[in-house]
């Protein structure tokens, strides 16, 4: 029998037992299947199609927070409410069977949080309900920029202090929010655990009459914290809901800098007064500036005004002014925009040294709160 007759009685014997397309035509339809939910939107469908056994959507679309492929591994991150806690080990069983049967991955993992409240028509920048622990809080400020390296954190540590020791005798707290890199624990000179209760509540330390909350205080200061956006949004609530803030007339919140998760988390759980951005008087800090303003327009959160950082350079030897990042720029920028200006903050040495040192505040500041003041009204 030459090799062509061989094959052919091979062939006919494949058709005869299997069909027509052999014995592997069934593997080769379920590959194509598979193959067809193999990027994010066609899983993301995928997902957002199963059903419980009343034939009702297990997730709503908006509650697939992420997805995350790299080679043959997906990363599912979902959202769920407090009223599927319950049955958050069958929804996870559920879709995990679904991607299992329809998708080609090796390796499907999930993190499921549970941050959300359920509603019938979610709104994505929607106020989720005010927290035990800033419930006797009057006003929350958070401090921003569009990016890093501006002063922000020296702002927002100085702003505290100054509010603090106004004469009215202010009481003030400062809640660092800045998770990847706080600052507030060496600019307030302070470097202790915070002791947690036994239910589970954490009280906030103090310095010169001032609470005080960070991640700093949490982890090691040479440690990175490597986080991805869920980490963030439940440390955020965290340090807002589970510390035991008590009665305050201000909490500032040194905001990371950008337009992310935690401006987002911040303003859903939290009732802001409104947010002060601060920026360099350069074009290049002023576009980003204007980012984070765009930002909290967005997420219905006041301007109270933008003050301008490393204004100028007064020479302490020669007494002469050096404009070392232009000037004027926040100030025009504020008119352009219609926020209110709220000052200049000149590049001066004593504010570095003194925040190095855990030393606040200078008389630069004080102005600023007395505006701050008179604008919320505070008694």
């Amino acid at each position: 029998m030459t090799i062509a007759q061989n094959g052919k009685k091979i062939i006919m014997q494949s058709k005869k037992k299997w069909g027509l397309w052999g014995k592997k035509a069934p593997e080769l339809h379920r590959a194509s299947a598979k193959s067809n939910f193999s990027d994010e939107a066609s899983i993301r469908d995928l997902i957002a199609s199963q059903k419980n056994a009343a034939g009702k959507s297990l997730l709503e679309p908006d509650q697939i927070q992420s997805l995350t492929i790299g080679g043959d591994r997906l990363t599912v991150v979902l959202e769920i409410t407090q009223n599927q806690l319950p049955i958050r080990q069958s929804i996870e069983t559920h879709i995990r069977e679904a991607l299992r049967q329809n998708t080609a991955f090796a390796d499907i993992q999930f993190l499921i949080t549970a941050h959300k409240n359920s509603s019938s028509t979610p709104n994505p920048y929607a106020h989720k309900g005010e927290l035990a622990g800033i419930s006797k809080v009057k006003k929350i400020i958070a401090v921003a920029s569009g990016k890093g390296g501006v002063g922000k954190s020296t702002t927002a540590v100085n702003l505290a202090v100054a509010l603090s020791t106004h004469a009215q005798g202010l009481r003030v707290g400062i809640l660092d929010c800045d998770i990847y890199g706080p600052s507030v624990p060496r600019m307030m000179g302070i470097q202790q655990k915070p002791v947690i209760t036994a239910n589970k509540k954490i009280i906030p330390l103090e310095k010169d009459g001032i609470k005080l909350m960070s991640m700093g205080f949490l982890v090691d200061p040479d440690a990175a914290n490597i986080w991805r956006g869920p980490m963030v949004m439940g440390a955020v609530t965290q340090m807002l809901g589970d510390v035991e803030w008590g009665e305050l007339d201000f909490l500032i919140v040194d905001m990371p800098p950008g337009t992310g998760d935690a401006q987002l988390t911040l303003s859903q759980r939290a009732p802001l007064a409104g947010a002060i951005i601060v920026s360099t008087p350069q074009d290049i800090a002023l576009i980003d500036a204007r980012k984070a303003i765009a930002m909290f327009r967005k997420i219905n959160v006041p301007i109270l005004g933008i003050i301008e950082n490393m204004s100028y350079f007064d020479c302490p030897h020669c007494h002469g002014r050096s404009e070392i990042f232009a000037h004027g720029g926040a100030r025009r920028e504020a008119e352009k925009l219609g926020v209110p200006f709220l000052g200049e903050i000149p590049l001066d040495i004593k504010i570095r040294e003194n925040c190095d040192a855990g030393k606040t505040v200078n008389s630069y500041y004080q102005s600023i709160a007395g505006k701050i003041i008179s604008t919320n009204n505070v008694t």
